[in-house]
């Protein structure tokens, strides 16, 4: 594994989606450790609370919150976009990390399709109701988890409304609009000083894909047990895009393991109609 990132974040908010256990308690954690005052984002209090307890003892840290959204709404969502900014004044990092993957086709609390309500559409509304506090921090940096589990996007069916759903499709074809939504949104952040990346983690032990339930999750829940990486090291690259000097002012590209990797969906026709579609199913 390389060497823990070096950096020195006193006097910085980062925020992380899903922080309550996997890459994303992994990544807080770290971020605390090297001086941040970190955000975390969870839909459980409860077990929000208990990540906040866990990195304060783990890093001696009092500099963690704990916020409260429902990535899967955007009620959820915007509630916490307009209460966010009475607490800090600036965002620095901002990491996308909550992410579904379900053994059964379910819809969110605003009728979409819930994989994509939630690793897309709450990537999206979430980044964009916050670009304001991202700009005001100067050079702020926007993380996206994405996944080389990733294809089968079809934007006249994202909800897979005529097609056979999977859970394992639904979660590919969101890996795929992540990484797209971020090439569209590092175009719009040029010279604003704030950057844009995605990355892939590796097959982490997160449990995600057993939660999915089903006969891929077993398989890939055996698979964890065996060859997959801990939270940790998946969350090293994460760490490592929020907060290396090597990376400053890159922006709009794919990364795994700390190395910048060549991303086979790049469409700019494509990322712009997909950010319109994002636009028009958020009314962002």
């Amino acid at each position: 594994m390389p060497a823990a990132v070096q950096a020195d974040l006193d006097g910085r908010t980062c925020l992380v989606t899903g922080a309550s256990g996997g890459i994303g308690l992994a990544a807080a954690r770290e971020l605390a450790r090297l001086g941040a005052r970190v955000v975390l984002a969870v839909r459980s209090p409860e077990r929000g609370e208990a990540a906040r307890r866990a990195i304060g003892e783990a890093t001696g840290s009092a500099a963690v919150e704990v916020a409260v959204v429902d990535l899967s709404s955007q009620a959820s969502i915007s509630a916490f976009a307009r209460e966010l900014p009475a607490r800090h004044g600036r965002l620095d990092v901002l990491v996308n990390n909550a992410g579904v993957w379900t053994s059964r086709k379910r819809r969110s609390a605003d009728g979409i399709e819930l994989t994509w309500a939630t690793n897309v559409l709450g990537y999206h509304l979430a980044t964009v109701l916050l670009l304001p506090l991202l700009r005001a921090a100067g050079r702020a940096r926007v993380v996206n988890v994405a996944s080389d589990m990733a294809g089968g996007l079809d934007l006249t069916d994202v909800q897979y409304d005529r097609r056979p759903w999977t859970g394992r499709a639904a979660y590919a074809q969101s890996k795929q609009a992540d990484r797209l939504l971020t090439w569209a949104l590092a175009r719009r952040l040029v010279d604003t000083g704030v950057t844009a990346n995605a990355m892939h983690p590796g097959f982490v032990a997160t449990g995600i894909f057993a939660k999915g339930g089903g006969v891929l999750g077993r398989v890939a829940s055996l698979y964890a047990r065996l060859r997959a990486r801990t939270p940790q090291q998946g969350a090293d690259t994460v760490v490592y895009l929020a907060t290396s000097p090597e990376v400053e002012g890159r922006s709009g590209r794919y990364w795994a393991d700390r190395q910048e990797r060549p991303c086979g969906f790049r469409d700019e026709r494509l990322e712009e109609t997909l950010w319109l579609l994002c636009e028009a199913m958020t009314a962002a």
